[in-house]
């Protein structure tokens, strides 16, 4: 079981509302909006894109890192190395 099972129609909600996002944006692009309002439309997007990172970031941690904390020693160091990695990930994008 994934540590978002439980928000899994929350975190489709939020992505299907971002895949609206990015489809309007293209249609913005092919009609010749202007630059700044399609960087505006973007923005927003990747900020909607990042609540998401963070929302799946913090199941994982507050489930498969705290799970895998109670299996071992192993396997929590595991896991942070994971999530330092998903992390490292995020911050870089």
């Amino acid at each position: 079981m994934n540590g978002y099972t439980g928000s899994k129609d929350d975190y489709l909600k939020r992505l299907r509302r971002v895949e609206g996002q990015i489809r309007g944006i293209a249609r913005m692009v092919e009609d010749d909006v202007y630059c700044i309002d399609v960087l505006t439309q973007v923005s927003a997007a990747t900020k909607a894109l990042q609540a998401v990172s963070l929302g799946l970031l913090e199941d994982h941690i507050g489930h498969c890192v705290v799970e895998a904390a109670a299996e071992s020693e192993e396997a929590k160091a595991a896991k942070v190395r994971e999530a330092s990695a998903a992390i490292a990930r995020l911050v870089r994008s």
